[in-house]
Formats: C-alpha cells, structure tokens, sequence
C-alpha cells in the first residue's frame, strides 16, 4: 500500500486518484495513518464481504440443536489435516 501525507495528496490529488485505482492508498497526518482511498470496485467487493452477524442468545432451541448436532460432510475430512500443521 502506498502512503502519501495529506498535504502531499492535496498537492498531486489527481496522481495519486490514479494510484488509487491500481492499489489502497494511506494518507498520514502528523505521521499516523489517518485516510485510505481505494478504487469505488475495490470498495463495492469489500461491501459484499459485509455479514449479518447473531448473537448466540438470539437463535432459538431448533437453531442450536441444529448447530450442536451438525457435522462436516465427510468428504472435507482432508481438510483437518490443513489445521495440524
């Protein structure tokens, strides 16, 4: 990631807009990082990553014997080897 100060940024905002797009740029004040600016498709695929996400006390008792009960198909077992390393 590149990192520009924020008066650098004002100075040559039309460079570094372009930067943006090829990758997340950091923009510091007083040597902290403050700011990043990224590509709007960038943004749009970190937005989908979004998840809802629950509190345990908010499933109801078929939602957690559901959970307690399940088990990973068979077929991933291969995968616990990945996990022991």
């Amino acid at each position: 990631m590149l990192t520009v100060s924020a008066a650098e940024f004002q100075r040559n905002f039309g460079r570094y807009q372009d930067e943006a797009l090829k990758q997340p740029l950091s923009i510091t004040r007083n040597g902290r990082d403050r700011l990043v600016v990224l590509a709007v498709e960038e943004y749009q695929r970190l937005k989908r990553r979004d998840r809802l996400v629950f509190q345990s006390e908010d499933l109801d008792d078929t939602e957690v014997k559901a959970l307690t009960e399940g088990a990973m198909d068979s077929r991933h077992d291969h995968l616990n080897a990945e996990l022991d390393e």
